[in-house]
């Protein structure tokens, strides 16, 4: 009865409350329009897409495509095999750093390797492999003299991707052993176990759901993984560059939405069991918070063979990196290697409209990142802070974005919004404008902020805002002054992470780019494509260093401006 009682004066706060109900209203058109509305288009593509009503030719016609049912089990066969090497490889990085006594070198590697990936496109490591092990390679070819040495393929993207994406799993379950109780692991050591004994029967069974959640989360980024298997893939097919080459080849969209569509199903399923299973799982096995600080391993006989492997897996990630810079340093790559030369650098701007590429991608994405960090706060807000209907249709909506693909996501924009709304012509311009990039990397950016909002939100007593209302303040007045100012590190973070995930891009939006604007991540993948590493590399670089700096910039705003900041007090 009571609680009958309290949803009813919420509600009635609520409708009471003009500015918050325009704010939901706003937000769930958005939500419905920009996600929901082109995954919809595909599903009915597909359905209705022969013309001769509801049928499942579509899919029939696609799926007899061998390219189509190589593609499926390519991409499967790809996703586990990287999602299992990721899973091992970050579980190494991540039990070395939590239990074992690393010097600061070490340590200092392991930083450098978690940051890197987040800063750089996504497909530096493909540029890589090539000029590194290619035929034409560095290694391969002037080192070892090896001149028939392929390296696209499947173990190509399966290497590419498992560097690319361990750093994330790292990141993973660092946090997950952090957060182990020592007293159950050390109760068993008293007790006479091994150290492999304690592993194995209390460490890896508390953190089996969160490796069940690192590797589905890889396995999702890979087989959505568009720009790796585009470069390095040669002709090995996956699904996602068989989505794309359906639309930019064959020029069939129909086909290419009901391909998106079982791409969709397959991240959906996977997403839904990372979301609803695994996540519940880990928050019920985990003890909480370390009572006491962990005693690290220190015999040597475990820590020096520790630390040089994964100081070396760290050093070979950090040197992959490296060959961006220096490879847009050599005159022409796989030929002529001396002297070094800075024009290809210069050749950016004068010859390639590097310029423009660069003044594009910049600008929309700093026109996308402060709405969506503002969107993210306002949706954690809404999220974490009030009691309405619809409040989890937004919540699971502005999630969704996670598991669509970024191919996916671009064919049905393509098909949504190219003959406008429902074809009738409505919202048509917007099609082929900066505006529908712009709305793409706020959708693509939209989970991140939103889950970081909500966690800092979390932590704030609701008191503090009831005060305010209290004392006459409207929402938008509370939300502005009193929370907001709360969550500015989360607000910074969410405003920096959007916007370089928006100038790193490219899966969502090369299908939508137009000779209207040049995106630098297009630029670099169609270099790549001929083969022009060198000028591929200067754009990377380049990209590299905005990125790099920008993340630089948050943390020192974050430093001397941020929440967390030490108040000096006055002498």
């Amino acid at each position: 009865m009571a609680t009958a009682q309290g949803a009813a004066l919420d509600r009635k706060k609520l409708m009471a409350d003009p500015i918050m109900v325009t704010t939901i209203v706003v937000l769930i058109t958005f939500l419905t329009l920009f996600i929901l509305y082109p995954l919809a288009i595909l599903l009915i593509d597909s359905l209705y897409g022969d013309g001769n009503g509801l049928s499942l030719s579509v899919f029939k016609r696609v799926l007899a495509m061998p390219t189509f049912t190589r593609a499926i089990g390519n991409t499967l066969k790809i996703g586990f095999v990287v999602g299992i090497l990721s899973t091992l490889i970050g579980l190494l990085f991540a039990y070395v750093e939590v239990y074992v006594k690393m010097n600061r070198f070490a340590g200092g590697l392991f930083k450098l390797v978690s940051m890197l990936p987040v800063v750089s496109p996504p497909f530096v490591l493909s540029l890589s492999m090539i000029m590194l092990f290619g035929r034409s390679g560095l290694i391969t070819r002037f080192l070892l003299g090896i001149y028939d040495n392929n390296v696209y393929g499947y173990w190509g993207i399966v290497i590419v991707q498992t560097l690319t994406f361990f750093p994330v799993c790292y990141m993973m379950l660092k946090g997950l052993l952090k957060n182990i109780d020592p007293s159950l692991e050390e109760a068993a050591r008293d007790m006479g176990a091994s150290r492999w004994k304690v592993f194995t029967d209390v460490t890896f069974p508390l953190m089996l759901p969160g490796l069940g959640n690192a590797f589905l989360v890889t396995f999702i980024e890979s087989i959505a993984d568009f720009a790796n298997p585009m470069i390095i893939g040669g002709s090995y097919d996956t699904l996602a560059t068989t989505i794309y080459l359906q639309i930019t080849g064959a020029m069939d969209k129909v086909g290419a939405a009901a391909m998106a569509v079982v791409l969709l199903c397959i991240t959906l399923a996977m997403f839904a069991v990372q979301k609803f299973y695994l996540e519940s799982k880990t928050a019920a096995t985990l003890t909480g918070k370390a009572s006491r600080a962990r005693m690290l391993i220190e015999d040597k006989s475990v820590t020096i063979p520790l630390t040089i492997l994964c100081s070396l897996g760290a050093l070979f990630v950090i040197v992959m990196y490296i060959c961006v810079p220096i490879g847009a340093l050599f005159p022409t790559w796989g030929y002529k290697f001396t002297p070094l030369t800075f024009k290809w650098f210069g050749q950016v701007f004068s010859k390639y409209k590097g310029l423009k590429a660069f003044r594009d991608s910049f600008v929309l994405s700093l026109i996308a990142s402060p709405i969506t960090a503002l969107l993210s706060m306002i949706i954690s807000y809404l999220v974490v802070k009030r009691k309405f209907k619809a409040k989890g249709f937004i919540e699971a909506v502005s999630m969704l974005a996670m598991a669509v693909p970024g191919t996916v996501l671009g064919v049905g924009y393509i098909r949504g919004f190219s003959g406008g709304l429902f074809r009738t012509g409505f919202l048509q311009g917007l099609y082929g404008t900066g505006a529908i990039l712009i709305i793409v990397f706020v959708v693509r950016s939209l989970p991140t902020g939103t889950r970081s909002g909500i966690s800092a939100l979390r932590q704030i007593d609701k008191s503090i805002e009831e005060s305010a209302y209290d004392m006459g303040a409207d929402s938008f007045k509370v939300f502005m002054t009193v929370t907001l100012p709360l969550i500015k590190d989360s607000f910074l973070s969410g405003l920096v992470t959007a916007f370089v995930r928006s100038i790193t891009a490219i899966s969502a939006i090369i299908l939508l780019v137009t000779p209207s604007y040049l995106l630098i991540t297009v630029q670099i993948n169609e270099f790549a494509e001929k083969g022009a590493f060198s000028i591929a590399c200067a754009f990377a670089t380049i990209l590299i260093l905005i990125t790099y700096g920008s993340v630089l910039l948050m943390n020192l705003v974050m430093k001397f401006f941020g929440t967390s900041r030490k108040i000096k007090e006055d002498e």
